[in-house]
Parts: C-alpha cells; sequence; structure tokens
C-alpha cells in the first residue's frame, strides 16, 4: 500500500517520485481529496517527474487535458468536478482514453464511478492540520 507524506509545497517534486516508482507499471491513477487539497498540484509534479515540459494546469472546464513526455508518450488528465452527468463522459469518448496504454490521471473519480477503469490506483490526498498532506492507497472495490 501506498503512503507517502508530503511536509510542503518543497517535497512536493520528491513525493512525485516516489509515486511514479510505486505506479510500477499502472497507467490509470485517481486522485481524490477536498477541494484544495492539492490534487492538481501533485498531478503537476507527478508530471514532471514523467518528462512533461509542457504547462500542466487544471482541466477544470475542458474536462481533460493532454500532455506528453520527453519521449512523445500522452498524459491524459481528467478534472470530471464539473460532470453533471455520466453521459458526457460517453460524449467526450472517456473508453479510448481509460483503455489506452496512455497514463490517465483522474482528479474527482467519485463524479464518474461506475465508468472507472479496471485496476484503477486509486489515491487519496488529505490535508493534515499542520497543512501538510498524506497521499494513501485506498481500496475502492
Amino acid at each position: 500500500m501506498i503512503r507517502i507524506e508530503i511536509p510542503s509545497l518543497s517535497s512536493i517534486d520528491e513525493a512525485a517520485g516516489q509515486l511514479v516508482e510505486a505506479f510500477g507499471d499502472r497507467t490509470k491513477v485517481a486522485f481524490s481529496g477536498e477541494m484544495g487539497a492539492g490534487k492538481t498540484t501533485l498531478i503537476q509534479a507527478v508530471c514532471r517527474q514523467l518528462g512533461v515540459r509542457d504547462n500542466v494546469s487544471s482541466p477544470t472546464f475542458a474536462l481533460i487535458n493532454e500532455y506528453f513526455t520527453g519521449n512523445g508518450t500522452s498524459i491524459f488528465h481528467f478534472d470530471l468536478y464539473r460532470i453533471d452527468n455520466v453521459s458526457e463522459m460517453y460524449d467526450m469518448g472517456y473508453e479510448d482514453y481509460f483503455y489506452s496504454d496512455a497514463y490517465c490521471f483522474i482528479e474527482w473519480p467519485e463524479k464518474a464511478a461506475d465508468l472507472m477503469p479496471p485496476g484503477l490506483l486509486y489515491l487519496t490526498i488529505t490535508v493534515n492540520d499542520d497543512g501538510s498532506r498524506t497521499v494513501e492507497e485506498t481500496d475502492q472495490t
């Protein structure tokens, strides 16, 4: 089970490196946590670890952004916060992304829980009383 402590923003790249290593061969990762927990910030750091040079930002209104690693591999970043109906997932062709070999990082997976791909790694980010963050693998079965 994954459990990573992030004491401050200055240590996020180190934590992201640990996460990437912990992913192993898993390429579909869900990030849950309260608003402001740091989901997008952590995904930005993970993308840096994977060699993304593009600007990584929240796809809150676009629902999905695509980034490229240094070797041209795609990473798809989903923010499902504004999903009102799972039909929006079908409209965007989510299956083409979720069932590809590409990395898919999904914020707010609970908004379309029934559509999440098998083998999805679920991570929860918790804000601690001192402002640090804890990232933990959670079982969604």
